[in-house]
């Protein structure tokens, strides 16, 4: 949901007809683009459920693992709006899949504390 959420957002605002800046009804306008629409709809229900993840688990586990959306967000760039992205960017987004596969592979140690039921 995140990284399709930031792509019809990117998406949308740049298709919005004006530059939006300080004034604030120029991002109520864009509000209206249903691209943005949808992409900040898709980033509420990504941080709704971020918010039942850490709920779960531990943010050190929830975190790495929620890492994998960079890597689709610069893919969807890519492909969908034509971003160029450097080998730099690669490398970059390389490190954050491994570091993402070293964080899944170990095991999970939350422990609910006693007043968390309450």
């Amino acid at each position: 949901m995140n990284a399709f959420g930031n792509l019809a957002l990117a998406w949308g605002m740049r298709h919005v007809s004006e530059m939006v800046a300080l004034d604030p009804f120029g991002y109520l306008r864009a509000m209206l683009n249903p691209f943005v629409a949808l992409g900040i709809a898709l980033l509420i229900l990504w941080l709704l459920t971020r918010m039942a993840l850490l709920s779960w688990a531990d943010l050190s586990f929830v975190l790495p693992m929620t890492g994998i959306g960079y890597i689709l967000t610069a893919f969807l760039g890519k492909c969908f709006l034509s971003e160029t992205i450097t080998s730099g960017h690669w490398l970059g987004t390389v490190l954050i899949a491994t570091g993402t596969a070293l964080v899944g592979s170990t095991e999970q140690r939350t422990c609910r504390s006693r007043g968390a039921d309450r």
